[in-house]
């Protein structure tokens, strides 16, 4: 219940003002954003990178209401991009783009979400780094692989994740036979008509998903951090002989990040979700939603 209150916050405008309006939130949201200027998100990436763990970043933004702010949310994207050139962080990196914030909603939609999300993969294509699709609710999965399937004809090594609590997806990961697919639980408050409703569900869709893609031709993504979900991954690898760097795992900025630690000194390619900008607040609530713990990190730092 305290889950689905928070997700149901991501969305509210009043919450939000509250939440950004409280000065103790800033110390707690550090934990789980780089910060919000491009230099946070360079010297996260440069403390990472050092450690032997590739990073993929998000420039955070949701719901863009006006072109203007879907071009700049490409342009900041592509800032990003020439600032990692100029420092030599291309090796082991790549974006990770929300639709939403390329204009997908806006009246021209699919073509202007399309098209700037072409132009990010040109550049990024062309300086060795790779992109992945971010997920949104299930009201935006088929267009969002429809983009996804546009974006793979030109750059075939374009990802994208994909939520397993969705009843959907065990069709879309056949569909995506060959792919790079970063597979999720999903973080947005869903009806049960669409997608599975108790933890003990989505975990089992978890593993199946996890199974197909282990056992497919493409490059599976693990994104969890939940400890038995990673030894099921480590265990279908084996199994379906696969050697590390032909599938990775993915984890959150500020969360488990001893285990990443671990699991890349082990020999596994781990790769840490880095979300950096001034508009936290959706990403933020989602993230407390996801595990109790992370609300007790919260109350615990007003307390």
């Amino acid at each position: 219940m305290i889950s689905r209150l928070l997700l149901a916050s991501a969305r509210s405008d009043r919450m939000r003002r509250v939440v950004v309006g409280v000065p103790l939130t800033r110390a707690v949201v550090d934990r789980f954003v780089a910060g919000e200027a491009l230099e946070d998100a360079l010297a996260a990436t440069r403390e990472l990178t050092g450690a032997g763990l590739a990073v993929t970043l998000d420039r955070l933004g949701e719901d863009t209401t006006e072109p203007v702010q879907a071009d700049a949310v490409r342009d900041a994207y592509l800032e990003l991009f020439g600032s990692f050139a100029e420092g030599g962080l291309t090796k082991d990196a790549e974006a990770s783009l929300k639709l939403s914030a390329l204009g997908l909603a806006l009246p021209d939609g699919r073509s202007g979400a399309l098209d700037r999300a072409r132009a990010i993969c040109e550049e990024a294509g062309r300086l060795g780094m790779t992109v992945t699709v971010d997920m949104e609710d299930h009201t935006t999965v088929d267009s969002t692989l429809d983009v996804v399937r546009e974006l793979r004809a030109d750059f075939p090594w374009v990802g994208v994740a994909i939520q397993a609590m969705l009843r959907r997806t065990e069709g879309d990961l056949r569909d995506l036979a060959g792919s790079r697919v970063r597979l999720v639980k999903g973080a947005y408050a869903e009806p049960a008509s669409v997608a599975y409703q108790s933890k003990a569900e989505v975990d089992r869709a978890y593993v199946r998903g996890l199974r197909l893609l282990m056992e497919g031709s493409g490059h599976p993504m693990v994104g969890s951090h939940d400890p038995r979900i990673v030894e099921i991954a480590l265990e279908l690898a084996r199994t379906n002989g696969r050697e590390p760097g032909s599938y990775e795992f993915q984890m959150l900025y500020g969360i488990r990040a001893d285990e990443q630690r671990r699991l890349a000194a082990a020999g596994e390619r781990v790769r840490v979700y880095v979300p950096y900008g001034g508009d936290w607040y959706g990403y933020f609530m989602r993230r407390l939603a996801e595990r109790p713990a992370n609300i007790a990190f919260f109350l615990r730092s007003f307390l």
